[in-house]
């Protein structure tokens, strides 16, 4: 199709138009861009390593080690009137020699590796104490703070106050180890200090133990000596128990104060700190770990005296646990003292911790069901108990579970968690074993003979020797739908089930025989027919029974509501038990 030349320059001026504000904003967003990344870039970090309290120790450290004193007065933050090289050098060397003759860097560990630095201390923020120099009455805590402005990577020195408190205090007598070493030793270098400062402290480590060995076994000795003899074991399982920890600790101090006081480089020092450090915890937790034994054995013993031989399994698995929690507290301490960053390791060890926990609720639920039984010993090994609704004899107490012995002769195996939270009634430690039946009589049963029953039958309670001496209580219940009724309360004194069976089966047949002697009957139940075999009430015996009552009545000896406390005493152990024509009777 054909386009007029003036169509066509319209066009092209449109489209012309359209493009240049595309065009003008990806100019823009591209400028903008390239200022962000400008902005993004990352500050250069402080090319001495003085990011932190812990760096700029090592740092000053090791450029003294190297002699290149230049570099060792960058960690410092001296006055502008120190310019010159030889002043600089002057003063880290006075710094040096303060260090090496009394002063002492804390361990690494202990330094701040963080920009911030320590922010749980007292001291003003920025600002961290990192050790302390000690000469005669003279001392000096030796301090870094960051000097960088806000905004600006950190860049920590010791403060211009420590340098001047160094400074001013001047050393004029020769170090003991100079006097000591000979020339070549002094003059031959290893990591920048005398080799003889080397050899010097492998002597002062080996003589501290030595020394350490000795005084702690002559102390030992003595102290057994004041001990009784027949507790001479004990105190030497306790000498036994401090003599290792204790002997590896003051060999540790030993040879701290030695080589401070012989004048060993700081160098040296400030590397064995580490060792120290660590040395020392491994004291605490050998004293941890002989202390667990000897508790856990005394414990044992203690309870094997006792009899309590279930509570041994849980002390030993005390003791074990409480040796595992030793070392992963040990592991945690010592890679803290070398100097890894522990932080994630514990926040780890948490959530574990958590996560098991929760995985072994029923287990740690049993466990302590288990100590709590072993503690409060409701039951023991032997014992007939009941908990809930299960009754039997105890054959173990697990950590676990306690297994019960039913009279069915099965085996009941009973977690301790729910053991623990039951109630739980014991048998087997019974002082008295509860008579309690409850008697029914047939309705023609008169009252004479109901005064007739009240009246033997607590004389037979009165008199036996198995009863105990509490009254016994015998009274006329009320009338039921069968007959009368007469209600027992009595207590039967035995040693055990048996023997209480054995005194309750004697009166049950002695009850018999009282009734029989009265002419009554028990009741039957009102839905029993009677049939014509059925004798009745024996009118002979009702009468005796009556006349009986009767004669006690016209003598006034009827013993209701209550019997004469003389006539229960006179009564007391009258019948024989065991009845005459045992075999248990001709055996006494």
């Amino acid at each position: 199709m054909y386009t007029p030349f003036k169509n066509r320059l319209a066009l092209l001026s449109l489209f012309a138009l359209l493009c240049l504000p595309v065009s003008l904003s990806a100019q823009l967003l591209g400028a903008a861009a390239s200022d962000a990344k400008e902005t993004v870039q990352e500050v250069p970090k402080d090319s001495l390593g003085r990011d932190n309290p812990r760096s700029t120790v090592d740092g000053f450290l090791n450029a003294m080690g190297d002699q290149n004193y230049n570099r060792a007065s960058q960690y410092l933050t001296l006055r502008r009137s120190v310019r010159r090289s030889s002043q600089k050098k002057k003063v880290v060397q006075a710094f040096q020699r303060l260090l090496d003759t009394g002063g002492d860097f804390y361990a690494s560990s202990l330094l701040s590796n963080k920009a911030t630095g320590r922010t749980d201390d007292d001291l003003e923020p920025n600002t961290d104490q990192v050790g302390k120099i000690t000469v005669g009455e003279d001392e000096i805590n030796l301090y870094v703070e960051n000097t960088a402005g806000e905004g600006k990577p950190p860049v920590w020195r010791f403060t211009q106050e420590t340098v001047d408190d160094v400074t001013s205090i001047n050393i004029k007598s020769d170090l003991l180890i100079d006097k000591v070493l000979p020339a070549s030793m002094r003059e031959r270098r290893l990591w920048g200090v005398p080799v003889g400062h080397w050899l010097a402290v492998i002597a002062i480590g080996i003589l501290s133990y030595l020394v350490a060995w000795g005084l702690i076994s002559l102390l030992g000795t003595i102290l057994s000596k004041f001990w009784k003899k027949e507790k001479r074991e004990k105190a030497t399982a306790i000498i036994q128990a401090f003599e290792q920890p204790v002997r590896l600790y003051l060999a540790v101090r030993l040879f701290v104060a030695v080589s401070l006081q012989v004048g060993i480089s700081i160098i040296v020092r400030q590397k064995f700190n580490t060792i120290i450090f660590t040395a020392t915890i491994f004291a605490f937790l050998i004293l941890l770990w002989r202390l667990t034994d000897y508790l856990s054995i005394y414990t044992q013993q203690r309870m094997t005296l006792r009899k309590r031989l279930s509570a041994i399994s849980v002390i030993l698995f005390l003791r074990r646990m409480a040796k595992i929690v030793i070392v992963v507290i040990g592991v945690i301490a010592v890679l803290s003292a070398v100097g890894f960053d522990v932080t994630t390791w514990l926040a780890a060890l948490g959530i574990g911790g958590i996560a098991l926990a929760l995985g072994a609720q029923k287990t740690v639920e049993n466990f302590v069901g288990s100590v709590t039984l072993i503690a409060d010993q409701p039951i023991r090994v032997g014992d007939f108990c009941k908990v809930g609704e299960i009754k039997g004899t105890v054959e173990s107490i697990g950590m676990r579970s306690t297994r019960l012995r039913t009279p069915e002769r099965t085996i009941v195996t009973i977690p301790n968690g729910l053991f623990s939270s039951n109630n739980i009634e014991n048998y087997a430690h019974r002082d008295k074993f509860f008579f309690n039946p409850v008697l029914e009589f047939r309705m023609e049963t008169t009252p004479a003979q109901l005064r007739y029953l009240l009246v033997e039958i607590r004389t037979m309670f009165y008199s036996h020797p198995k009863v105990s001496n509490e009254p016994a209580k015998v009274r006329f219940g009320g009338l039921t739908a069968s007959g009368y009724k007469i209600e027992i309360n009595a207590y039967i004194e035995a040693p055990n089930i048996d023997t209480a069976e054995e005194v309750e089966e004697d009166l049950y047949l002695r009850i018999l025989d009282i009734v029989a002697a009265s002419g009554t009957d028990f009741a039957y139940p009102s839905q029993t027919l009677y049939m014509a075999r059925d004798k009745g009430i024996d009118e002979d015996k009702t009468r005796l029974a009556a006349e009986k009552v009767q004669h006690w009545v016209d003598t006034d000896d009827l013993q209701l509501p209550a019997f004469d406390p003389e006539r229960i005493e006179a009564l007391k152990d009258k019948i024989q038990y065991p009845p005459k024509g045992s075999i248990s009777a001709k055996e006494e």
